[in-house]
């Protein structure tokens, strides 16, 4: 339901751009977001952005991550800019689905992606 793409190996201060899209039988999707999982620590939750283009971001990466999503393509993004070696981690989208043909929505986790920030 949510294929995950973008991460990859970058240098301190520099960029990545993830990308995460639903597919399927999809009626709507409501809050969309991004976490990361650091090695040897907690889960950490990044930023999200509803249906509306709302948006909500941790202390932690405000300024440097911005989140957008494309509803027409059911598509949210993740902006990483300035990147430091302790953004290095899983990286996963998350989505609120409601499926086609139902009134009830789904909590949906994308597949990972690796960011290593590392000269």
């Amino acid at each position: 339901q949510l294929q995950a793409s973008g991460g990859g190996l970058v240098q301190p201060g520099g960029s990545l751009r993830l990308s995460c899209a639903a597919s399927g039988y999809i009626s709507s999707i409501n809050i969309m977001g991004w976490y990361r999982h650091p090695p040897g620590k907690q889960r950490e939750s990044l930023a999200m952005i509803t249906d509306e283009g709302r948006t909500n971001y941790a202390d932690f990466v405000k300024g440097r991550f911005t989140i957008s999503r494309d509803n027409a393509k059911m598509t949210v993004y993740l902006e990483m800019n300035s990147l430091k070696p302790e953004d290095t981690a899983v990286y996963y989208c998350n989505a609120d689905i409601r499926p086609g043909g139902v009134t009830y929505y789904n909590n949906y986790w994308g597949q990972e992606t690796q960011v290593t920030v590392s000269s």
